[in-house]
């Protein structure tokens, strides 16, 4: 898989699923996922088969977009897709599972609930299975570095999963304010820091990550 030495010269756009369509595949979907390196909360993946007679102007990774277009975005996605899945992990079955496992299976259960099944999939740098005559294989795929900046595919999976974790992230400020989770999505700031410090850990908080894990061992300790 050769890497992409600037991710600046990346463009969004519908070539590989062109080429998925010249070989004769009509069903291609994307997936991503969002939430992978946070310290609170779900995981969430996203998967998406646009419709190439309804193109969405304007796909690309979510990071690149603001807020305010992700959500647009999102609302052209779920109207324009021949189909879309989206599947949250929760804090525990990450550490359960490791956040590695769960990112893939949150992927695979995604793809799995889509209807049409998928007969390609793109995905952004994850291999889903090793071995195409594994029971859970759906269908064959493409692992893409920066895929959510090549692929119009993995870029609506992108937004979905963006829009929908960031959508929760709201409703846990609400649960948990003390953390200022509507601000830093769970992630690992300086603030969210601070406070995990002086209130420690809540419910959502993943026990596994290092920042938590640490807090937990010196409260033992006491």
């Amino acid at each position: 898989m050769p890497r992409i030495r600037d991710e600046k010269q990346l463009e969004c756009t519908w070539r590989l699923e062109r080429h998925a369509y010249s070989r004769g595949i009509t069903l291609v979907a994307g997936c991503d996922e969002a939430g992978r390196g946070a310290m609170i909360g779900p995981l969430t993946a996203a998967a998406v088969m646009l419709d190439p007679a309804k193109p969405i102007p304007g796909l690309n990774d979510s990071k690149k977009l603001t807020p305010s277009i992700r959500e647009e975005l999102a609302g052209r996605i779920r109207k324009e897709a021949i189909t879309y899945k989206v599947i949250f992990i929760s804090a525990g079955e990450v550490d359960r599972l490791n956040v590695y496992q769960a990112s893939r299976i949150a992927m695979i259960r995604a793809l799995g609930a889509l209807a049409p099944a998928p007969q390609y999939i793109l995905t952004d740098a994850m291999r889903l299975w090793s071995d195409l005559s594994s029971s859970e294989v759906i269908a064959p795929f493409r692992c893409l570095i920066h895929g959510d900046a090549r692929s119009v595919s993995i870029a609506a999976a992108s937004i979905l999963a963006k829009v929908e974790r960031d959508a929760h992230m709201r409703e846990l400020d609400r649960q948990y304010p003390q953390y200022g989770l509507a601000q830093n999505k769970g992630y690992c700031t300086a603030y969210h820091l601070q406070t995990l410090k002086q209130h420690g850990p809540c419910p959502e908080h993943r026990k596994t990550f290092q920042p938590v894990n640490e807090l937990q061992l010196r409260l033992s300790d006491l």
